[in-house]
This record gives C-alpha cells, structure tokens and sequence, in this order.
C-alpha cells in the first residue's frame, strides 16, 4: 500500500501545484470560473495557498505518515467545498473534476492509514 500512496501521492501533488499556479497567475480561464462560482478574485491566492499546504503535506506524509494522512484529510474536505460551490451555482459540468480530485484524496487517507 505504501507504493500505491507514493505514487497517488506525487501525482496529485503535481495537479495541485499546477492548479495552484493557475490560481496565483489567474489566466482568462480561471477568471470566468471564478466568475462563474461567484467567488471574489481575493479568495484565489488563499486556494493556491491551500492547494500547495495540501500537496506539501502528502510528499512530507511520505515520511510521517499522520501528516500525510492529515493533508489528505483536509484536501478531501477542500474538494468536497469545491463540489458544493459548483453545485451552489448550477455549474454540474464543473463539479466531476473537483468530485474527482475528491475521491483521490479521499482514498489517499486510506492508502496512508494501511501504510502506517
């Protein structure tokens, strides 16, 4: 099990960073989803922010494996908010890849407590 959370882990480590540069560089797209959530631009920095504690908690997890099932923790609940935003607004083709990225996180916490 322990293989399987490294991997998952590294892997949605990258996503998250690639998310969060999005969210600090704000391209055209990220702007209309924002828009599109009704959330204020101030919000984004403090997601990116989330996103990295988030991805930097797994890599560490690798190590201390309470941090890394904390951080999954937290980033299942992140993504879970990310759902219900979508939902919040009628944006249901928005919801899958944050449904997603939930489930993996989610399994991420099972990965890492059968690792310990």
């Amino acid at each position: 099990m322990f293989v399987t959370y490294l991997v998952v882990a590294v892997l949605m480590s990258v996503v998250l960073v690639i998310s969060a540069g999005a969210k600090f560089t704000r391209p055209p797209r990220m702007v209309e989803q924002m828009s599109t959530l009704e959330l204020p631009f101030t919000v984004l920095p403090l997601l990116g922010v989330a996103q990295i504690a988030g991805a930097a908690g797994l890599v560490v997890g690798v190590w201390w494996g309470p941090l890394g099932v904390a951080a999954a923790t937290c980033l299942t609940l992140y993504f879970i908010g990310a759902v219900a935003a979508h939902v919040r607004v009628g944006d249901i083709a928005g919801t899958a890849p944050a449904a997603t990225l939930a489930v993996v996180a989610a399994v991420l916490i099972g990965l890492r407590v059968g690792s310990l």
